[in-house]
């Protein structure tokens, strides 16, 4: 492969990375509309990146502990907006958290708050 195939490939990767990244999450706009009207900040990283900073009436309930939790999260007939520090992990949470029934927005990255 010449140099110039090397960094095409590597370009399509970078932007499939970023467009996947990206797929189904809730953006900033949304996500801050919907925690002013009442729905819970969740953020799933651990309790020591919690520690670390969040963002401002987050609560801490990590991936880990979602499973464990969802149903009755879900009770709570409130939206739920989670966030972690790079997406992933929000994606867990939220895909646990929708399979009990909760009404849930994934923002995905902290920082796109």
């Amino acid at each position: 492969m010449n140099d110039y195939a090397l960094w095409i490939a590597l370009a399509a990767a970078v932007l499939l990375w970023f467009l996947m990244s990206r797929m189904g999450k809730t953006s900033s706009a949304d996500a801050h509309k919907l925690v002013d009207e009442g729905a819970l900040l969740i953020d799933v990283r651990s309790p020591g990146e919690f520690a670390g900073g969040h963002l401002a009436g987050a609560v801490n309930i990590p991936v880990d502990t979602i499973g464990a939790r969802a149903e009755e999260l879900a009770k709570k007939r409130k939206k739920l907006v989670v966030y972690c520090a790079s997406g992933m992990r929000s994606g867990s949470a939220a895909s646990a958290l929708k399979r009990a029934g909760a009404e849930v927005f994934d923002l995905g990255a902290m920082s796109r708050w």
